[in-house]
């Protein structure tokens, strides 16, 4: 069998690894006019990727090198397998999560930045309800992280397909799940129907003491609401690794809350990422070049 024709392009930093990459998975690099498929290595050049394909007349797969898509949307077409990073970044981004939801329920949002003795407070995450929204990867890894804590979980997706040690339910049940929940994280992709779910209507169901992790996309959440709920004292804090916008401007009033912790999307950084980015290239091209399905497809209907 003849080794599969890959390009890796555009030139970037994570070029060389994803080179390796793809001659480890057995493939061939090659120049776009000739390759079957494209590793697209430069997420912050989305709008590139038109001129590649246009030069592609040989290409079958773009493998695109995130989980969320939403810049690459306007590409997306039938006349070719698509993939992305879906997946691969999920233990990380389970264990940051998991790091803020601490950091929340322990109070060091605002033991961090004092500069004398505080009084006592914090919850224990033990035994606590948590509402998880989304049932893909880092929903899987973060309910292994949460197994010692012995915490009742909810999940709350589309389609109410089993996850083991959780109560899965359906959007439509949505109210009922926020309204008991210690902590409510979002872990879901970004859709037209994910958008804006977490609004003033949906704070307002959310205990007084309950924290909001968001490490999924920034426009899952309405920020003026947000900010208002943090202000009002409607939910006890958020911890966001991802804001709307984001960057997160100097001066917006979430940065001045205490009861708010922002990290800027670290949740997986680029030099943890590439590691595993590298790994799903080299397995997605070995399987590419047998004829197998691919790992991290994307639902070119759905847009994720």
């Amino acid at each position: 069998m003849d080794a599969p024709k890959i390009a890796v392009e555009p030139k970037s930093w994570r070029s060389d690894e994803l080179v390796t990459a793809v001659e480890a998975g057995g493939g061939l690099v090659a120049d776009i006019a000739e390759a079957e498929a494209l590793i697209w290595t430069a997420p912050e050049t989305p709008n590139l990727i038109a001129d590649f394909l246009a030069n592609g007349n040989n290409l079958r797969w773009i493998q695109l090198p995130y989980a969320g898509i939403e810049p690459f949307l306007p590409y997306l077409d039938n006349d070719h397998i698509w993939t992305c990073g879906k997946g691969i970044y999920a233990r990380p981004v389970a264990e940051h999560a998991l790091g803020l939801l601490l950091a929340g329920f322990r109070g060091l949002n605002s033991y961090v930045p004092a500069s004398t003795w505080q009084q006592p407070k914090g919850r224990n995450l033990l035994d606590s309800h948590i509402t998880i929204l989304g049932g893909g990867g880092i929903t899987e890894e973060l309910l292994t992280l949460l197994a010692p804590w012995n915490c009742e979980i909810t999940v709350v997706r589309r389609h109410a397909r089993p996850l083991a040690g959780t109560v899965v339910i359906t959007t439509e049940e949505l109210p009922a799940a926020l309204a008991k929940a210690d902590a409510v994280v979002l872990a879901l992709a970004l859709t037209d129907e994910t958008r804006g779910i977490i609004h003033s209507g949906t704070l307002g169901l959310m205990a007084d003491h309950a924290w909001l992790v968001n490490v999924a996309r920034g426009e899952h959440v309405i920020t003026d609401d947000l900010t208002a709920a943090l202000n009002q004292k409607v939910i006890a804090g958020a911890a966001l690794d991802v804001t709307d916008p984001e960057p997160l401007p100097n001066g917006h009033p979430l940065w001045e809350m205490e009861n708010c912790i922002i990290t800027p999307h670290i949740g997986n950084t680029p030099e943890m990422g590439i590691i595993l980015l590298a790994e799903r290239v080299k397995q997605n091209v070995a399987r590419f070049a047998k004829g197998e399905e691919l790992l991290g497809p994307v639902n070119v209907d759905l847009r994720y």
